[in-house]
């Protein structure tokens, strides 16, 4: 509830329940509240700052409940009858003394002041004793945080916590903060065993410490850092490989998603459809609303007359199933557009691609225009699940849930169309008309029924890619424009027609971009990638797969 209230309320309350909740039976209790009260009522900073130093290896709820209260303002001091001084909080309208956790009745008054350098030596101190709490992951990260100040000070606490610490991933922390601290010590063979430890463990965040070391006076100790900084340097190259090429798979992958639609209705239809980035915004938009259904619901302009859409108010594991609902729904969304515009214009310009070109191009710009009117013209936000959302390492490889997911939702498609165009009847009504209409026509195939459902298919992958686009970035009427080009380029430079050519195009399109980029920066690699792409066409029109023969006439 912290959001509810304000920040130095949120300490005033945290302090109170530590101190009413908390049994006050430990014996550090007892010396974490004189230590705190000598603080407080201390008017000199050196020794403020010296005292709250030394709260750093008491262990008691008490120090950081008071620490965050005091700096957050929320600390005051009462002067009794006999001029005594007693520093105390308040929450709630009641008055808690910080030397017992008793009430009592007390005045307002101004807080108790805190220097920068307070503050500075409160972050540190609460900073040193979180490695003492209760969640591992923060018990890790102010490991990880104190070892990167190499300050000596923190060894013994190290090493104290290292024997009663049974989180794996913590003790781990521990012994790597243990050795980057000793890196800044004097003790030549203290330096070459730390090193030794943090080469061996591939200890990355300690390379700039250890290049340092490849300068040091003792020559023993500068050929053990230069080893050990040229072995993590290889190491590092094996690890950005790896990232780089998971990324551009990722990227990819991303790619395919969105062009795999474009392939259909481009590729094996023969119409230039410049609305296909507008198809993908539908199915982003239906994700949204999908997700505002599952939640709280939503209020859309809709051509300025405030629409209502009723949430179910789902929470937890519900809520976060939107998704799931959301990829079929942008499917079937998307494709029913597709009919419509098939119906409506593609049907009547197949065979002449410069007005088909003209016609699709005008309905983006129709489309962009009716998503302004119905959901503004402002980007909406679609959240991801909880599932999509995080990452983990594997040797140091950062490996993003939603990229994996997007690697695997693009392979789980790219099976399902094929196995729909040759496992089906319907795929091979498909692969007849568009190799020869009027042959397929005089066998009584029912061309224009079969072209409606291509084009719905297409349509249909397209809102698939919008679906998971919405979960990568904000979704707004121009998201279409960003990936139309990369669309078209892919679906080319694989070979018109060709959907294993559009695989390897837009996995070796997303892998060479990320590669690039890193060296060449994302504007300039962007350029190099579209330069390459350009040559690459000038040598081989046809593209990876060119199709040889194809009659599209009818």
């Amino acid at each position: 509830m912290s959001w509810l209230l304000p920040r130095p309320a949120v300490a005033s309350l945290w302090a109170v329940l530590a101190f009413l909740l908390t049994p006050a039976v430990r014996a550090d209790d007892g010396t974490a509240r004189s230590l705190l009260v000598q603080a407080i009522l201390s008017t000199n900073v050196k020794e403020q700052v010296e005292l709250i130093g030394k709260l750093e290896t008491v262990e008691s709820d008490v120090v950081p409940a008071v620490l965050n209260a005091w700096r957050d303002g929320a600390v005051f001091i009462h002067e009794g009858p006999d001029g005594q001084k007693i520093p105390f909080l308040r929450a709630d309208g009641k008055a808690i003394r910080i030397d017992d956790g008793n009430s009592i009745e007390a005045s307002e008054t101004a807080p108790v002041e805190t220097t920068t350098k307070l503050r500075r030596a409160m972050k540190s101190a609460l900073d040193v004793l979180s490695i003492a709490g209760t969640d591992p992951q923060a018990r890790r990260a102010a490991v990880t945080k104190l070892s990167m100040t190499q300050n000596a000070a923190y060894l013994p606490i190290f090493e104290a916590r290292l024997a009663v610490e049974k989180n794996p991933a913590v003790l781990t922390s521990l012994h790597e903060a243990i050795a980057i601290t000793r890196l800044a010590g004097t003790d030549p063979a203290a330096k070459i065993t730390a090193i030794d430890y943090l080469s061996k463990n591939r200890v990355i965040r300690s390379l700039d410490f250890l290049k340092k070391l490849s300068n040091d006076a003792n020559p023993e100790v500068a050929a053990a850092a230069k080893k050990s900084v040229a072995s993590m340097e290889g190491y590092l190259r094996i690890v950005e490989f790896w990232g780089t090429l998971f990324r551009g798979l990722s990227l990819g992958s991303i790619l395919l998603v969105a062009a795999l639609g474009l392939a259909i209705t481009f590729g094996l239809m023969g119409v230039i459809n410049m609305a296909h980035g507008e198809i993908i915004v539908v199915g982003a938009y239906t994700t949204y609303l999908v997700q505002n259904i599952f939640g709280a619901g939503a209020f859309l302009p809709f051509f300025g007359l405030s629409l209502n859409i009723p949430g179910l108010h789902l929470g937890g594991a519900l809520y976060e199933s939107y998704f799931l609902f959301a990829i079929p729904i942008s499917f079937v969304v998307a494709a029913i557009v597709g009919i419509a515009l098939e119906r409506g214009i593609i049907r009547f310009l197949y065979s002449r691609p410069l007005e088909s070109l003209l016609a699709t191009w005008g309905m983006s710009l129709v489309l962009q225009q009716l998503f302004r009117l119905i959901f503004g013209a402002n980007n909406v936000q679609v959240y991801s699940p909880s599932w999509l959302s995080g990452n983990f390492t594997i040797s140091d490889v950062l490996l993003g849930w939603n990229r994996l997911f997007v690697i695997g939702f693009a392979t789980a498609i790219v099976l399902l169309v094929w196995l729909l165009l040759t496992r089906t009847s319907l795929g091979l009504l498909i692969r007849a008309v568009m190799q020869n209409r009027d042959m397929a026509s005089c066998m009584g195939v029912r061309t224009e029924r079969v072209n409606m459902l291509t084009f719905a298919l297409g349509s249909g992958l397209a809102g698939l890619a919008g679906a998971f686009l919405s979960q990568l970035g904000n979704v707004g009427p121009g998201l279409g424009q960003s990936y139309i080009v990369d669309c078209f380029m892919t679906v080319v430079v694989g070979g018109v027609g060709n959907l294993v050519g559009t695989i390897y195009s837009a996995l070796g399109i997303g892998v060479v971009d990320q590669a690039l980029q890193p060296v060449l920066g994302p504007v300039m690699g962007k350029i190099t990638v579209l330069a390459a792409i350009i040559l690459f066409l000038q040598w081989k029109p046809g593209g990876l797969f060119p199709t040889r023969s194809r009659s599209l006439e009818g």
